[in-house]
């Protein structure tokens, strides 16, 4: 892979990495771990979902802006997005600026954790560092 690619892979894996430590921060400082439990309980999802989800979103960031198996944590958090578009954003229209906001956000970050896959951790990343050095 050519250095712009690394660096493509970059740039996308600290975005996306931003994203869901921000989501996953909002959830935790402003709505709290029990209000966003009553959140998930109201769509009629098990409350425990919340917290779970608030966690892979601010572990998932972590490892993505770190570059720590990036590709399989963006590809492992689609399903924290199609949540988001099945039980909150899908029924309010594409655009994010209805009200609620729409799914067209969600599914964007979708298309862009398929991209990270395919581009690779990129560049500066911690990669995978339980990987044998002699491998």
């Amino acid at each position: 892979m050519n250095q712009q690619h690394e660096y493509a892979g970059t740039i996308l894996r600290t975005a996306l990495g931003m994203m869901y430590l921000a989501h996953g921060l909002t959830k935790l400082f402003i709505f709290t771990p029990a209000g966003t439990a009553g959140f998930f309980s109201s769509l009629g999802l098990p409350g425990f979902l919340g917290p779970m989800t608030m966690g892979l979103e601010i572990i998932g960031g972590v490892a993505l802006i770190t570059g720590l198996y990036a590709r399989w944590v963006a590809v492992a958090l689609i399903p924290v997005l199609l949540g988001a578009i099945l039980f909150v954003h899908g029924s309010n229209g594409w655009s994010f600026s209805n009200e609620g906001g729409g799914w067209e956000f969600p599914a964007f970050l979708i298309v862009a954790s398929i991209s990270q896959f395919f581009l690779g951790d990129g560049a500066f990343s911690i990669r995978h560092p339980f990987q044998s050095k002699l491998a």
